[in-house]
């Protein structure tokens, strides 16, 4: 669990000021299943130190993502650009909640340096959601990726981009920089977008997944849901009906964790042979990789799955 409270520069002041008031939600206990290594290796001290001296932020520590020590230690880590605050107010997420700063135009060098001195082979880039912005940030991502390639010519690039709600023109931005990898997530099923990801569309985040396909038709596409949020089988099923129609070549799907009491709650806890059940059933649908378990997350282990990815299709 996590507090809600944030106290840096100041006196505490709600992280989620529209969760602040609303009454705690129960919390279950975690299975056997969810469970991780604290995070105290020195190579988890030493990625830090390098996310740090870059003044960066990453989707790892402010989603509070449970394989941050696994990642870290192997300095693993996916960027988070744009700053720490969020325009939406996911009823699932832990990205702190307000009105965001403006853009740093130092940003690109610092991500492509943090990217150097972590010799990463493949970079994960995702943000908080820009609705303030013009273009959703897109030329911001844009820059990014330019940065990356010319200080490291060699590393494979993946985004994990916002929706791009309603800024026409965002994903032919994003996807005229040639990242290797466009991802954006689903995160639930059509019935649960009111409650918990009550500012985006599930359509819209469809057709961008389609949109950015038919810009690039060499362009790997992926997307991830969280289960345990109380959808039901067969709209688990729809949504990869949904997904392959689009295009995306890359499924994965994860255990929806609480952040805090203020959060959703989890309704349950995802067995490992129902997540093994599913990536079985995505296959046969047609997905050029799927992974499924309780602790999958969109940028973990994205290097090897980007170097599977493209055997895969290699051998089609």
């Amino acid at each position: 669990m996590v507090v809600v409270l944030d106290s840096v520069g100041g006196p505490e002041r709600p992280r989620h000021p529209e969760k602040a008031h609303r009454p705690d939600q129960p919390v279950l206990r975690k299975p056997d299943w969810i469970r991780v290594k604290a995070p105290v290796s020195p190579g988890y001290a030493e990625t830090q130190r390098i996310v740090r001296d870059n003044r960066l932020h990453t989707v790892c520590e402010e989603a509070g993502c449970p394989n941050i020590g696994e990642c870290w230690e192997k300095k693993h880590a996916t960027f988070m650009i744009m700053g720490d605050t969020c325009t939406r107010a996911c009823a699932f997420c832990n990205v702190k909640t307000g009105l965001p700063g403006a853009l740093d135009p130092a940003e690109p060098a610092h991500v492509a340096a943090a990217t150097e001195k972590l010799g990463l082979a493949h970079v994960v880039v995702t943000s908080v959601d820009r609705d303030d912005l013009d273009d959703g940030g897109a030329a911001h991502f844009a820059a990014v990726i330019g940065a990356i390639r010319a200080r490291c010519p060699n590393t494979t690039i993946e985004v994990l981009t916002p929706d791009f709600l309603r800024k026409d023109g965002a994903a032919e931005i994003v996807v005229a920089a040639r990242p290797d990898v466009f991802n954006h997530n689903l995160e639930t099923v059509p019935s649960k977008y009111l409650s918990v990801r009550p500012g985006a569309r599930y359509f819209a985040s469809i057709r961008l997944l389609q949109h950015a396909k038919e810009l690039d038709p060499q362009l790997f596409t992926k997307s991830g849901i969280m289960v345990g949020l109380g959808e039901e089988r067969n709209e688990v099923l729809q949504v990869m009906d949904d997904l392959r129609a689009a295009g995306v070549d890359f499924l994965t799907i994860g255990q929806y964790l609480q952040p805090s009491r203020k959060h959703h709650p989890v309704v349950r806890f995802v067995p490992p042979e129902e997540f093994k059940a599913l990536a079985t059933i995505a296959y046969a649908k047609g997905f050029l990789m799927v992974s499924a378990s309780p602790l999958t997350r969109s940028s973990h282990h994205a290097g090897e799955d980007f170097a599977r990815l493209k055997a895969l299709r290699a051998a089609r």
